[in-house]
């Protein structure tokens, strides 16, 4: 929980200094009100290559993107939403859909049929044998999928990694995009509050978070997370906030 918290606590916002600006091009850019692209095949853990409104089929859903063999933040993003699902007290399929799809067409079912068993081993979820859908896809049901909901990614060949934002999308029973819920540290509340605007149909709009999944490490030359420096950061704003506070119980005092 402490770590979820110092994550949640270190996302980047649009407002930081101009060395953080060309990042934004790979922030999510909010389309609520736009319509999934259902008739975009996807292939399931089973093999079943379907149109995307079969997953959907007529639930609100929550829709996490990234890859599965990402070495970064995208499995932590996945934990973290289960991990909120788990008290939300929501159930599955009734009141929600799981959707995971990689941005890799690369990726075969195997590795997406890896991550659900691994989550379902983790999250004894009833009914997400039938609510949860691990997807694989081609290239060009990807990009429909990503240009329709505003995520923005790009490939480093060198690295062999993808950069991109960090955030769920929530759509309505009939696919349209309701809202989302950027970052990670996701709480249970929020994410059963997205998941019944979107039930209703309502729009909701999100703070102008921006968390990506990479950060480069001049040493090696690869994206890791960068962990320590969190737990650094996440430390000195404690001693900042504590002393503040102990200044003011002082002032007080004197006073």
């Amino acid at each position: 929980m402490i770590g979820r918290a110092i994550l949640a606590a270190l996302v980047l916002t649009v407002s930081m200094p101009a060395w953080a600006g060309t990042m934004r091009d790979l922030a999510f850019t909010q389309r609520q009100g736009a319509t999934l692209p259902l008739d975009a095949r996807f292939t399931d853990t089973t093999g079943r290559n379907l149109p995307l409104g079969a997953f959907v089929d007529g639930h609100p859903a929550i829709l996490s993107i990234g890859y599965y063999a990402c070495p970064n933040l995208c499995a932590l993003e996945r934990e973290d939403l289960l991990h909120a699902l788990d008290g939300s007290g929501l159930k599955t399929p009734d009141d929600y859909t799981l959707i995971v799809v990689s941005i890799d067409p690369a990726e075969a079912v195997a590795l997406a049929r890896q991550a659900r068993e691994d989550d379902l081993g983790r999250h004894a979820t009833p009914g997400a044998e039938r609510g949860w859908h691990f997807l694989v896809g081609e290239g060009a049901s990807i990009r429909r999928l990503a240009d329709a909901v505003g995520f923005h990614a790009r490939y480093d060949p060198g690295l062999k990694q993808y950069l991109h934002p960090m955030g769920l999308v929530f759509t309505t029973p009939a696919g349209m995009v309701s809202g989302y819920v950027l970052g990670v540290g996701y709480r249970s509340g929020d994410v059963r509050q997205a998941v019944m605007q979107a039930a209703a149909g309502q729009r909701a709009e999100a703070s102008p978070v921006l968390l990506l999944c990479f950060h480069y490490d001049a040493v090696t030359g690869r994206y890791t997370l960068a962990v320590r420096k969190l737990l650094q950061l996440g430390a000195l704003m404690t001693v900042l906030v504590l002393g503040t506070l102990l200044g003011m119980a002082h002032w007080r005092r004197v006073r």
